[in-house]
């Protein structure tokens, strides 16, 4: 789950935001009535990109490999891990 706030409440409730945050939920601040951005913990933030960090970190490996893939092969390689 997590909490909509007015951003004015990062500066004159963060005592209330940073229990949101230590819950593990995110806090969504809106700034005249529209989203403005979101706040979260850092593990929570961990937790949501670690898988996107690893692949980036194989895509730099595969780069430096001095073997190179076709497109098709490529291709075949993401659908595959997409889907399965």
């Amino acid at each position: 789950m997590f909490k909509i706030r007015p951003i004015s409440d990062l500066r004159n409730k963060f005592s209330e935001i940073e229990g949101v945050i230590s819950t593990g939920e995110l806090v969504f601040l809106t700034k005249n009535g529209y989203g403005s951005m979101v706040v979260m913990s850092l593990e929570k933030y961990a937790e949501i990109t670690d898988d996107t960090e690893r692949l980036l970190d194989e895509a730099d490996y595969a780069a430096e490999l001095p073997e190179r893939c076709s497109h098709e092969e490529v291709f075949s390689r993401v659908r595959g891990r997409l889907n399965g």
